[in-house]
């Protein structure tokens, strides 16, 4: 047993960017929520690289959630059962001749939801590289996913979501 219940949510602000090829350098340590989380070094020309997904397929894939309202411009906004713990995901993507070059996400919702959003950008055959917006730092995705928990659990989810 985890110890986390079923209303646990990932926190998050964010830029999501295709990881480039090989193992990128270590970066500095980010202090945040009294944790040391290491970081990744990316070069300004590998953000220039789009992943391997297409721009209008994801737009499809994502437009076909359930309470998924998507934008052709690449804004969205997801939002959860009205059931459930309160959650939602404001976002938008972006193009690079043709292909998704980045999607900027702030928000909260549950990790398996997150995952299903993650899908839509071509995840787990896509490798993801995730910037946190503020500090501008990168984290490779099993960190990023502590940070967005620890977040969460900290009560983060809530100063994320629009009134």
């Amino acid at each position: 047993m985890s110890g986390r219940s079923s209303t646990d949510c990932y926190a998050f602000d964010i830029t999501v960017h295709g990881r480039p090829p090989g193992d990128p350098a270590m970066g500095a340590v980010h202090e945040e929520l009294g944790v040391a989380w290491p970081t990744v070094a990316v070069s300004r020309d590998c953000l220039a690289v789009p992943m391997d997904v297409d721009f209008d397929g994801m737009l499809a894939r994502l437009g076909a959630l359930e309470r998924m309202y998507v934008e052709p411009d690449g804004a969205l906004v997801w939002t959860s059962p009205r059931e459930s713990a309160g959650w939602q995901v404001d976002g938008n993507a972006y193009e690079k001749e043709g292909r998704v070059l980045l999607v900027d996400l702030k928000g909260s919702c549950p990790p398996g939801e997150f995952d299903r959003l993650l899908a839509c950008l071509g995840w787990p055959r896509q490798h993801m590289l995730f910037q946190l917006v503020r500090p501008a730092v990168f984290l490779d995705e099993p960190t990023f996913r502590r940070h967005a928990m620890a977040r969460g659990l900290a009560g983060d989810g809530e100063t994320l979501r629009p009134p």
